[in-house]
């Protein structure tokens, strides 16, 4: 199953107990991936998929031939339960730019992108959420880091921009724009701007009322733990149904305690 990833380190595989975690770019992990994304993404409240993700049951787009993946599949099953693509910088650069860029003006990163490795489209399987499967992942990001030399992780997390069917869309976005601004805002050096600012009735996020409560998606408390700071306000996805903040990582930066918490998950702490 492992296979060697093109214009990157030679793959890398791990056991876990249950689980087995492997970097590749073999076309059937991809696909395994690709199916893993569209049932999570199409089951997930308030996430979108368009017509030709519905007719193949997969998630796919351009990106997915350019990136290293990261796949966790349970032992027992063989089912693929997680995922993570990296896109490096060798990668961004044949397609013009990372995926981030179509959403987002990157100007104020282009000191850092030639060294930042892009993460994208992460999902756990419903019934894997235990948190073991989630640290095998980071686990391989950072081994990924350690054997590329790259020193920056930057990426998309989206907020749906209705979380239930009752909540007032855009409401809980604002709320965690709020949050996020004023807590774990990067350095305004890089601070990025939304092509599509959100706007909900003509309305922009300033406008919008702000829920109770501010309810982040776990892969955005998962950044925000590692020590990953957010550059800006979020852009609209209509396509996902969702508000994309991107988030900014230096290896250097990131909490040491995670770090060993990851790394021990393959025993590489």
């Amino acid at each position: 199953m492992t296979t060697a990833c093109v214009g990157s380190p030679s793959a890398a595989s791990a056991t876990a107990g249950r689980y087995s975690v492997v970097l590749t770019r073999d076309r059937a992990d991809i696909e395994a991936a690709q199916r893993l994304r569209y049932q999570v993404f199409s089951t997930e409240p308030g996430f979108t998929l368009g017509a030709f993700a519905a007719a193949i049951e997969r998630d796919v787009d351009r990106f997915d031939t350019f990136c290293d993946h990261i796949l966790v599949r349970d032992r027992v099953t063989g089912d693929a339960v997680g995922c993570y693509r990296l896109l490096p910088p060798e990668g961004a650069r044949a397609l013009g730019g990372p995926y981030t860029a179509t959403e987002f003006d990157l100007d104020a990163l282009a000191p850092i992108l030639p060294g930042a490795v892009e993460l994208g489209r992460a999902c756990v399987h419903p019934d894997h959420r235990s948190g073991a499967v989630s640290a095998l992942l980071w686990s391989g990001i950072l081994r990924y880091l350690s054997m590329t030399d790259h020193s920056w992780l930057v990426g998309c997390v989206s907020v749906p921009m209705r979380s239930t069917p009752g909540e007032r869309p855009g409401a809980n976005v604002r709320a965690v724009r709020d949050v996020v601004s004023s807590r774990y805002a990067h350095d305004p050096r890089w601070q990025v701007r939304p092509h599509r600012p959100v706007r909900v009735d003509g309305r922009g996020l300033d406008e919008i009322e702000p829920a109770a409560r501010a309810v982040l998606p776990p892969l955005l408390r998962a950044y925000l733990r590692i020590g990953a700071r957010v550059c800006g306000e979020p852009a609209h996805d209509p396509e996902f149904g969702v508000a994309d903040f991107v988030v900014l990582l230096g290896a250097h930066h990131a909490d040491q305690r995670y770090l060993d918490r990851f790394l021990a998950a393959t025993g590489a702490a």
